[in-house]
């Protein structure tokens, strides 16, 4: 459930709830967001301000608003260390809840239809090279302070964190949410960000956007059957960047969406409101 609690920091212990969004407020440090595996918090604190998160620096920008980002096999705690501009340092444990994923074992499938070839593997190599710079850059415009809405309206077909085990060997886990709908359904951006990368044809991801929302925080847009944007463009929360589609590797139309912060793959559910029906 969302969080809507507030504490002192320092004076009063931080509230912990399974899954429960925790606001710390001491020195100006306010957390929005859900404390759990795949969730994303959006903090605040007094501009100037020094943040880590486990002994990692994490950037802040001049409204003193930052990001943290707990993946899905995020540990239980996490310890977050604020150092004011007066040199003051709150430290405080956070409880991060524990999620239950769906696993799906389906065993006796074709070699060929689990394990890329040679040739298939080179250019997934080659491509995730360009994935992995686009969701590394770091543009210092908090476009994501703005909110996030539904790219696309329809049924939920895939939800973040589960995954399948084909004949024995684990698969990545399913790092987004699918939405289901007609071919040609205008995809919409969710928030404000700049294109930092759009192809029509990527292996796995057939046409894909990926959108930098700012301090490291990103979506990505998959099985696209047309593209509206190019790399570089400027988009508002609500411009459309293509239509959805059936392209890359899928067994049916849909919209796959996935957030990351960094190389952290977060949960989009979690920040938007309900699917409308």
């Amino acid at each position: 459930m969302n969080i809507s609690r507030r504490l002192l920091l320092g004076i009063l212990p931080l509230l912990a709830n399974a899954g429960a969004l925790q606001r710390a407020v001491a020195a100006a440090v306010v957390l929005d967001g859900k404390l759990t595996q795949g969730g994303l918090v959006i903090g605040h604190a007094a501009p100037n301000s020094r943040v880590s998160l486990d002994g990692k620096s994490i950037d802040i920008d001049t409204e003193g608003r930052f990001l943290l980002g707990f993946g899905r096999d995020a540990h239980a705690k996490s310890e977050l260390k604020i150092t004011a501009p007066d040199g003051t340092v709150e430290t405080q444990s956070l409880a991060v809840a524990k999620r239950t994923f769906q696993i799906q074992r389906i065993n006796g499938l074709p070699k060929d239809q689990v394990e890329p070839n040679a040739e298939e593997l080179k250019r997934i190599k080659a491509e995730q090279v360009r994935i992995d710079a686009a969701r590394a850059r770091v543009t210092r415009i908090a476009f994501y302070a703005g909110g996030f809405e539904w790219p696309a309206i329809g049924p939920i077909s895939g939800v973040y964190g589960s995954q399948r085990i084909l004949n024995g060997q684990p698969r990545q886990p399913h790092f987004g949410v699918d939405v289901a709908a007609p071919l040609g359904t205008p995809v919409k951006a969710p928030c404000g960000g700049i294109v930092s990368l759009a192809d029509p044809d990527l292996f796995f991801t057939g046409g894909t956007v990926i959108l930098d929302h700012g301090y490291g925080l990103g979506s990505l847009f998959a099985h696209m059957r047309k593209l509206d944007v190019r790399e570089g463009d400027q988009v508002a929360q609500g411009d459309a960047i293509g239509e959805l589609g059936a392209t890359g590797r899928v067994t049916g139309p849909h919209l796959h969406w996935g957030m990351y912060l960094f190389k952290t793959p977060l949960d989009p559910q979690l920040i938007v409101p309900p699917m409308p029906a």
